[in-house]
């Protein structure tokens, strides 16, 4: 049987082995959630790189950028990371350069030696689980986190994957486990589970509520974001 884990932040993956596994990158709050909406919205390609020079680099060969760094856009940049920001007609078959804090960060660590790597979100979680359920591989579940540390929003996706998917794969180790029973005391009220959260509050403080609201949705699109080489593309 397969198996699916959970890697709590990206400071611990050295730990896992995923030389065999798809690895879903999920960075909530808002990284993953902005590259399924620009997909959903007719975005060609996204390129995830980890810093600011590399994102400026292809900005200056004619990609459209998006760089984020402490929950803020960076200046110099047309994107920032709001999921709404890539709801534009405009970006409608375009390649996009994407830098955040914790999301491309986390692309970056898993892409060199995992089967493949995903971007995952609510707003795609039913997507993700079918592509899955064809698929011969184990699974981890990259938690993107915030600068090394866990948080609970990407852990409540990892949950609610393993919650989709707990009759197909083996659920072995204590963070899949853990979760997936904190999905499940969550599920019914995500937002009020995550009132207290460090990044809600985080994004509260910079007036970003209806983001939290919206990333928080499941099933909105069915769209696979997967890595092709250096690219996010849609499946």
């Amino acid at each position: 049987m397969k198996n699916i884990d959970v890697c709590l932040t990206p400071d611990l993956l050295h730990l896992h082995s995923i030389d065999n596994s798809i690895v879903i990158i999920a960075d909530i709050f808002r990284a993953t959630s902005c590259m399924v909406t620009g997909f959903a919205y007719g975005v060609k390609s996204i390129i995830p790189v980890e810093t600011v020079e590399e994102c400026k680099k292809l900005q200056e060969m004619g990609y459209i950028a998006a760089a984020e760094r402490n929950a803020k856009k960076v200046d110099g940049f047309e994107l920032d990371n709001s999921p709404f920001s890539y709801m534009s007609e405009r970006l409608i078959g375009e390649k996009i350069a994407m830098t955040t804090t914790n999301g491309t960060y986390s692309i970056t660590k898993a892409k060199a030696s995992a089967v493949k790597v995903l971007a995952g979100a609510f707003l795609n979680l039913n997507a993700i689980v079918n592509y899955l359920k064809t698929q011969p591989y184990d699974v981890v579940v990259l938690c993107a986190g915030w600068k090394g540390r866990v948080n609970i929003e990407d852990t409540l996706f990892a949950g609610a994957l393993i919650d989709a998917l707990q009759d197909e794969y083996f659920v072995a180790e204590d963070s899949a486990i853990m979760s997936l029973r904190l999905y499940q005391q969550a599920k019914d009220d995500l937002i009020g589970y995550l009132a207290n959260s460090s990044h809600i509050r985080r994004l509260q403080n910079l007036g970003i509520h209806k983001d939290i609201a919206y990333c928080l949705q499941k099933d909105l699109y069915d769209v696979v974001p997967i890595l092709r080489g250096n690219e996010l593309v849609n499946l």
